[in-house]
Order: C-alpha cells, then structure tokens, then sequence
C-alpha cells in the first residue's frame, strides 16, 4: 500500500515538473523545473532498487548538465519568449 502512494506521488510530481518545464516562458524556470523532474527521476529510480542508475542520475543531471544550463542563461542573459 505505501509503495502505491509513493509510486503515485513521484508520478504526480514528474508529470507536473515536466509540463511547468515545458509550458513555462522564462528559461531559467523551466531549467529550476528540469531539475525538479530530473531530481524526482532519479528518486524514482533510487526507490525502485536502482541505485547505480539513480545516483548516476542525481549526479550527471542535476549536479552538472542543469548547472551548467544555468550558468549559460547566466552568461548569455536568457530572457522570456514573447
């Protein structure tokens, strides 16, 4: 039962961070909200009893691929889409 409401709980949270990344118009949000799914992505797979591929993913994506995503917006002065 309690893994039913964990299962659903990472669902919700991955569905509704990959939407606010998508639908959202300025860039350094949607980057804070590719690190949540990513974040959650790699809780999820941790959870599931890949630890390997969840701290790779902990790791790789949210320690460097969203970091250097926001330091680019930082330098290059990413504004909103009209």
């Amino acid at each position: 039962m309690i893994y039913t409401v964990i299962f659903a709980v990472f669902g919700v949270i991955l569905v509704a961070a990959s939407i606010l990344a998508v639908e959202n118009m300025n860039i350094v949000h949607s980057a804070v909200w590719l690190m949540v799914f990513l974040f959650a992505m790699g809780a999820f797979f941790i959870f599931f009893g890949a630890t390997f591929l969840g701290s790779v993913e902990l790791l790789v994506y949210v320690g460097a691929v969203v970091t250097l995503i926001t330091f680019t917006l930082m330098l290059t002065g990413g504004k909103e889409f009209e």
